[in-house]
């Protein structure tokens, strides 16, 4: 059986309120869970306390005995001094897609040529 730590969705529309639950991964997201260790409210300021609140010990236990947690749970388990998490890199995030450097660039050859017009 393949435990997860993940994040199960709680709260109103457009107002989410997670728990950070222990489950099957064959389960669903919202469905049963094995235990729940904490909560998560992204509504809260990111500085404030009561954003993410974690059973430490229960985490540790749970990573012990095999629990893989998802990329997010793993944020807040580094954040916590549990678990190290490398940064990841994605140097291409920020770059255009390949339609607006097109654009990009067929402005900047009528500018070119706007240019070059009124020079002569």
């Amino acid at each position: 059986m393949s435990l997860k730590i993940r994040l199960s969705r709680g709260g109103a529309k457009k107002r989410p309120y997670y728990r950070i639950v222990v489950a099957d991964a064959r389960s669903p997201r919202d469905g049963r869970f094995i235990e729940r260790i904490g909560s998560f409210n992204p509504l809260l300021a990111k500085d404030a306390a009561e954003r993410v609140v974690l059973d430490l010990d229960k985490a540790k236990a749970w990573l012990e005995k095999g629990a893989q947690p998802t990329d997010r749970v793993a944020r807040f388990l580094d954040a916590a001094g549990l678990l190290k998490r490398e940064a990841r890199s994605n140097p291409k995030k920020g770059e255009p897609g390949q339609k607006a450097q097109e654009r990009a660039k067929e402005k900047a050859d009528k500018a070119a040529a706007a240019e070059a017009a009124t020079a002569e």
